[in-house]
């Protein structure tokens, strides 16, 4: 079974290396572009301070991953080579990935099994200017990605969230198949019996693993189905019954409770920052 692609198949992941070599100083990076960043240490000690929480100091090769938009700024405390990137996961805030993240997580390239090989294409490419170096590296960023997320399910990095829920072999059957068909009318019941579960069971085991009920994951997968849709340029209409509600009504009224404000709205404001 897999349980990433039914995830990457609604968001379009994409990446954007901006930044290869060895840098002097201090320098900052902005939340107000609205995406995460994956930083890559090849060599070096950085140190990371943050406006809100006590710096963090890296002294080994290690990928620095931030889901969401944060302010941080690297003090470069010896010469290291690094590799910048931007990550939008499509849907914003809205991906369950991103929401179930913490704000940064710092992993040592060494503890990442299998990793050896895509860090060699990687770097050699970041390194070096060959024709199509952007689009290369911005892809395999992606593939690196990936190999994080995979690296996070297969290791059970984190005890709570989608990933903990993914990291689990019967509450994953569950995950997935809300995943590949939110325009399903699941229930409860039919949920644990995917789950190999009783209804009982099932439902306090993926409270307690995933942080919130089956069915407020469901509603909120479907809404971060729905923006995606939206901001393809699908008309409210054909939405609604993609995502499992029979009506555009139906759907707005869940899209308002759980954003904040309409459909209609919500596509407005993300106007500029697309544009």
């Amino acid at each position: 079974m897999d349980r990433l692609s039914p995830l990457f198949s609604r968001f379009s992941l994409t990446a954007r290396v901006f930044y290869s070599g060895t840098p002097c100083g201090a320098f900052d990076f902005s939340e107000t572009g609205g995406g995460g960043y994956l930083h890559i240490l090849r060599h070096g000690i950085v140190s990371i301070d943050h406006p809100d929480a006590a710096p963090i100091l890296v002294t080994e090769p290690s990928v620095i991953f931030y889901p969401r938009p944060r302010s941080h700024r690297f003090q470069v405390e010896d010469e290291a080579e690094l590799v910048c990137t931007s990550i939008d996961f499509g849907a914003g805030l809205g991906n369950p990935l991103v929401r179930a993240l913490p704000d940064v997580f710092v992993i040592t390239l060494a503890d990442i099994a299998g990793l050896t090989p895509a860090l060699t294409l990687f770097f050699d490419e970041a390194f070096n200017k060959r024709c199509g170096r952007q689009a290369a590296v911005d892809r395999l960023a992606e593939y690196f990605l990936v190999l994080l997320l995979r690296h996070a399910i297969e290791t059970r990095l984190f005890s709570g969230g989608i990933l903990a829920g993914l990291a689990d072999a019967r509450l994953a059957k569950a995950i997935t198949a809300m995943h590949e068909r939110p325009e399903h009318s699941w229930s409860l019941e039919e949920l644990a019996r995917t789950a190999d579960m009783s209804r009982a069971r099932f439902a306090v085991y993926f409270r307690e693993t995933v942080g919130t009920t089956p069915l407020d994951y469901l509603a909120d997968w479907r809404i971060s189905v729905a923006q995606t849709l939206l901001k393809s340029g699908k008309l409210l209409k054909l939405v609604a019954p993609a995502v499992g509600y029979s009506h555009p009504v139906a759907l707005t009224r869940v899209f308002s409770r759980k954003i904040g404000v309409s459909p209609k709205v919500w596509l407005e404001r993300m106007a500029p920052a697309h544009a």
